[in-house]
C-alpha cells in the first residue's frame, strides 16, 4: 500500500511539472521584447522621448503581469499593444531617417550649383577682363596708327619735293592735300630748304623744295609753335 501510494505521489508531482512546462510564454513578449530593445539602441529616445516612455511603460506594465500576477493572456494583451506603438515610433524614426537623408542631398545638390556658378561667374570675369585688355590694346594701336602714318610712315604716293608756282607761300604749300594738310607746318619745309629760302615771306616760281617726310611728333609741335610766333598766310 506505502509503495502503490508513493507511485500516485511521483505521477502527480510529473503531472505537475509537465503542466508547467507546456504553460505558453505569451505570444506577443517574443517579438516585443528584442523590438523595444531594438529602437532604444538606436535614436527613438532621443527622437521621440515621450512617445519613447509611454512604449517603455506598455511593455513594463505587460511584464509585471507576466511575472508578478502570472496573468499570461493581460501581459500578452499589454505586449501586442507596446508592438503596436513600436511600429509607429519605428515608422516615425525612419521618416524622420528619410527627411535627414533627403536634407543632405538637397544641401550638397545647393552647394554643387553654388560652386558650379561660382565658376561659371569667374569664368565670364575673366572673359570680360580679357576682352577689355584687348579693346585697350586696340584703341592704343588704333591712337597711334594716325600718327606713325602722318609723320613716320608716309603712304608711297605723297611726293618728296614740290615746284612752286606763281603767288605761293609756304603756309599753302603746306596746308596742300598732297604735302603736310596742315598750315602750320610749314616751317619743316622752311628749314629743310634753307639754301634755297632767304626769307619766308618771299619765293620764285619754280624753286624745287624738298618735302621732308620722317619727322617726328616733337618736330611738328615746334613747327606749330614757330608758325604761330612767326605766323604767315
Amino acid at each position: 500500500m506505502i509503495k502503490k501510494g508513493r507511485q500516485a505521489v511521483c505521477i502527480c508531482l510529473i503531472s505537475a511539472a509537465l503542466a508547467a512546462c507546456s504553460a505558453q510564454i505569451p505570444s506577443w513578449r517574443s517579438k516585443t521584447a528584442p523590438f523595444v530593445e531594438e529602437l532604444g539602441r538606436h535614436e527613438a529616445p532621443s527622437l521621440f522621448p515621450q512617445e519613447y516612455r509611454s512604449l517603455l511603460d506598455t511593455y513594463d506594465h505587460g511584464e509585471a503581469l507576466y511575472h508578478v500576477r502570472k496573468d499570461d493572456k493581460g501581459a500578452d494583451e499589454y505586449y501586442q499593444l507596446a508592438f503596436q506603438k513600436a511600429e509607429m515610433l519605428q515608422a516615425e524614426v525612419n521618416r524622420i531617417i528619410k527627411q535627414r537623408a533627403a536634407e543632405k542631398q538637397r544641401q550638397i545638390a545647393e552647394l554643387a550649383a553654388k560652386a558650379k556658378e561660382e565658376q561659371r561667374m569667374r569664368a565670364a570675369i575673366e572673359a570680360e577682363l580679357r576682352l577689355q585688355a584687348q579693346q585697350q590694346l586696340a584703341n592704343t594701336v588704333e591712337a597711334a596708327l594716325p600718327v606713325q602714318k602722318k609723320y613716320r610712315t608716309p603712304p608711297p604716293s605723297l611726293p618728296t619735293s614740290y615746284t612752286v608756282r606763281r603767288g605761293e607761300t609756304l603756309p599753302q604749300i603746306s596746308a596742300r592735300s598732297e604735302i603736310y594738310n596742315d598750315s602750320s607746318l610749314w616751317p619743316i619745309i622752311f628749314r629743310a630748304n634753307r639754301d634755297q629760302i632767304r626769307d619766308p615771306k618771299r619765293l620764285w616760281p619754280g624753286q624745287v623744295f624738298a618735302i621732308p617726310r620722317n619727322f617726328s611728333r616733337s618736330e611738328a609741335d615746334e613747327a606749330r609753335r614757330y608758325s604761330a610766333k612767326n605766323g604767315q598766310k
